[in-house]
């Protein structure tokens, strides 16, 4: 067995993981309920990672003290608020994972502090000093030691609540991405002079008196582990540091990171969660497609050598090669698997069966977990529509079997396929072109989009193993609708060209297919994520870029684009060099120069190739011949309407479930 080292048990404390594998905490949000238990989705979200294999689930925060903070209810559970029905909700959730073999973790949370977002109009976000918000020019008003001390006290609560509940440990939300804790262990945020400001041991009394209070209402062998994070990579306040770029760190630098980590142990944390970063450096957190896999690795291996308690080492670690090196070198102890999980619950049983092929990627997009949050407050997945609505998305086999049609072999084509072919109808796949993939094919040509084609893959074995006939070459007329119950338009969409005189320019989708001879200096009409990601690739090669955008910034348009990935793009493009001319018109286009006009008049902008991407419109013509015939037709995806990937999955999932 290849991966043997993966399925190992280990010592965790005084528990024993069946494997290497955990779920990292991830928010949980739209997974609580009024009265701040587990709703239904939250026990079938957390039980299905369990089914599939994992060694330790480690839920998302719950919040213990909601008198200095007023957080949303029922947006996140919480264990302080009605401990009675906490216990009865979850107990069963704990109960049913055990029975899988798997382990569950509590996270509770002191506090969010200056990264608070939500607080009530009229009152002040907390914090250790009275440090601006994040998010918002107002400036923290600092606890005081009494508030303190009945955080703490609440923090105790909440670990016998997870306790009686059934929780085998609970996990301290957080010495790490500038949490409250955190606010208080960093001296760029904390200038306190009393006994919890000044010296390292000073910064993190508060983390030390929450572990000293659980271990005496819990029992010194009940685990408390710790998120943490021993580099910040804060340039100045909301501003963070790159990969590769040279800054001088305001946060804690490694250094005093390791020292921490030492003193963390010593004061009875069991084992530490290791990520790096903070909220003014939120990419490094929550790591887009842009950040390497394994970016977290030189810092675990940091922490693993100098603590003797277990160390999780999480951070796009879904490659499990990757992940084997990790054990067998002694970079860690454990795994941790977060995103990964939302898009294959079952990820653990399938590398276990060596079935890395049945694997279904995570893009590394935030589309559907952290986007969808911070915009539509309910954790999903983009890739996996069955992401906490495990439940309500079962698939049902179908009594009345029907031969459908699918026009287009892109992402919606064959998720659509895959969906009907397993509920037990006959769908047949045709692809005008002779590959599948359709906008992922162009979309996954830059390094970091890898994973787009590795989507790709997935699917061409999933279709494969189900034995889904697939027709390559193939461009579907109304005439070969005949014989069909059903015909699903998935023909996707087309870039949109502008005329610039008579000049030749290209479209993002030709570059990157390669179909077009690039110059030194070339000039992308349109700020969109589509134009930004090329404008970053480009550069990446080596080539003068500058981006003309007609509205007032970049990225506007685009959404649900999480923080991580808008704040990590756009300094990744300043960072490169990249020109970007915001509040700007291409107006023509000769003698290898780009006329663009400006509100101080029009500017020549070299550019040996011109490539327009201002938007997409759907190619929805099929439907419209076939929309008044006898079988029943429907359009999905981007011929639906134009959008990202997720509504593209989602939208097939949604069809060929009902058929």
């Amino acid at each position: 067995m290849k991966y043997k080292a993966l399925f190992e048990p280990v010592k965790f404390g005084k528990l024993e993981l069946p494997n290497r594998f955990a779920m990292c905490a991830m928010g949980p949000i739209g997974l609580g309920d009024a009265q701040g238990g587990f709703n239904q989705r939250g026990v079938d979200y957390y039980v299905e990672r369990a089914k599939g294999g994992t060694g330790l689930i480690i839920t998302g925060v719950n919040h213990a003290d909601n008198e200095f903070e007023h957080h949303e209810v029922p947006s996140t559970p919480s264990p302080t608020i009605n401990p009675p029905y906490f216990i009865r909700t979850t107990r069963e959730m704990t109960e049913r994972i055990h029975a899988y073999g798997s382990l569950i973790f509590l996270q509770i949370s002191a506090g969010f502090g200056r990264v608070f977002a939500e607080f009530p109009e009229g009152d002040l976000p907390v914090s250790a000093s009275p440090t601006m918000n994040r998010f918002f020019d107002v400036r923290c008003r600092p606890l005081e030691r009494h508030e303190i001390h009945s955080i703490v006290r609440k923090m105790g609560e909440a670990a016998a609540t997870a306790k009686k509940a059934g929780f085998d440990g609970v996990q301290i939300h957080a010495v790490h991405e500038g949490y409250l804790l955190d606010q208080f262990a960093i001296s760029f945020f904390n200038q306190r002079t009393d006994e919890y400001g000044g010296s390292l041991e000073n910064r993190l009394r508060f983390a030390r008196e929450v572990v000293e209070e659980i271990k005496r209402v819990c029992g010194q062998d009940y685990h408390v582990s710790l998120r943490y994070s021993p580099k910040s990579f804060i340039k100045d306040w909301r501003v963070g540091g790159l990969p590769g770029e040279e800054f001088e760190e305001k946060g804690r630098d490694v250094e005093e990171g390791v020292e921490a980590a030492k003193l963390l142990a010593s004061y009875g944390y069991d084992s530490l969660d290791v990520d790096v970063g903070c909220y003014d450096a939120w990419y490094w957190n929550h790591p887009p497609m842009y950040q390497e896999k394994g970016l977290y690795r030189k810092y675990a291996k940091l922490i693993k050598d100098a603590v003797d308690v277990p160390v999780i080492c999480a951070g796009r670690m879904d490659d499990p090669d990757m992940a084997l090196e990790a054990i067998e070198n002694g970079t860690c102890d454990v795994i941790g698997l977060a995103r990964p999980l939302l898009a294959d619950p079952d990820y653990v049983n399938k590398l276990r069966a060596d079935d890395v092929e049945g694997i279904r990627p995570c893009l590394s997009c935030h589309e559907g977990c952290l986007g969808r949050m911070v915009h539509y407050k309910r954790i999903n997945c983009a890739v996996n529509p069955t992401c906490a609505r495990e439940r309500y998305t079962r698939l049902v086999p179908t009594c009345t079997p029907k031969r459908v049609l699918i026009a287009g072999g892109g992402p919606a084509g064959m998720e659509a396929a895959r969906v009907l072919k397993i509920r037990g109808h006959e769908p047949v796949l045709c692809e005008a072109s002779g590959k599948l993939g359709g906008n992922l094919i162009p979309g996954g040509v830059p390094d970091f989009k890898e994973d787009d084609h590795h989507l790709i893959r997935w699917y061409e074995g999933q279709l494969r193993r189900l034995g889904v006939e697939v027709r390559l070459n193939t461009k579907v007329d109304a005439s070969m609708a005949e014989g069909f119950d059903n015909v699903i338009v998935a023909t996707g969409s087309r870039p949109k060209r502008f005329p610039l005189g008579d000049a030749q320019v290209s479209v993002a989708e030709e570059v990157l297919n390669g179909q077009v001879e690039l110059g030194s200096d070339v000039s992308i009409i349109g700020g969109g994520l589509v134009g930004c990601e090329l404008a970053l690739w480009l550069a990446n090669e080596g080539k003068g870029v500058t981006i003309v955008e007609q509205l007032e910034d970049i990225l506007a348009l685009n959404g649900p684009l999480c923080p991580a990935n808008f704040e990590m793009l756009r300094a990744l493009l300043d960072f490169k060099g990249v020109r970007i001319i915001c509040s700007a018109t291409a107006k023509g286009y000769e003698g290898g120069s780009l006329i663009v006009g400006t509100a101080d008049g029009d500017i020549e902008v070299k550019a040996d190739n011109v490539v327009e991407c201002v938007g997409y419109t759907s190619n929805s013509e099929l439907y419209e011949e076939l929309r008044y015939g006898k079988a029943k037709v429907n359009k999905i995806g981007d011929s639906r309407g134009v959008a990202n990937i997720m509504n593209a999955i989602w939208d097939a999932y949604e069809l060929a479930s009902t058929i």
